[in-house]
């Protein structure tokens, strides 16, 4: 599955002291999802840390919100996600006669569950201009529920200079 981003707000500050500069820059990127799954987002970072000419430095991604999550998985075989997917569905299932916070639907409980079993935050190194991920490494956006939503992304990259 693959989302298109939209650029929210872009913040820029440059930070110089005794020969190193460093820039801090921010992006907020929207992507609206079409129910649970994984989304891979990798590209959409990458783009960013390209356009604002990033060689070494980190990248900072953050999702607030408490149904969702962000997850570094295996980019090159779908199998291996649907692996992933299949593994939340057992462990963290709908519809349990425990389950008290069910407000908005069977997968309220379940959604902040598996959101707090993965990631709200991955820090990622920038070397030689690209995020340093693995060979088969991608970053996904986890939507844990079943309708769609809109999840905002934050992004903070320290650029080194």
């Amino acid at each position: 599955m693959s989302i298109t981003p939209k650029i929210y707000r872009l913040v820029k500050f440059h930070i110089s002291t005794k020969g190193i500069s460093m820039e801090w820059l921010t992006e907020t990127l929207v992507f609206s999802t079409t129910g649970k799954g994984m989304y891979m987002i990798t590209a959409d970072i990458s783009e960013v840390v390209k356009r604002w000419e990033i060689q070494n430095g980190m990248c900072f991604l953050f999702l607030p919100h408490t149904s969702a999550s962000l997850t570094l998985c295996e980019n090159y075989d779908p199998l291996s996600r649907k692996d992933v997917e299949n593994y939340y569905e057992h462990a963290v299932p709908e519809n349990q006669p425990w389950y008290q916070h069910t407000f908005e639907g069977p997968d309220d409980s379940p959604s902040h569950i598996r959101t707090t079993l993965t990631q709200s935050s991955i820090s990622i190194p920038i070397d030689h201009g690209r995020l340093s991920l693995g060979t088969w490494q991608g970053i996904f956006l986890f939507e844990h529920r079943i309708s769609s939503q809109r999840r905002t992304l934050s992004i903070r990259c320290l650029k080194v200079n």
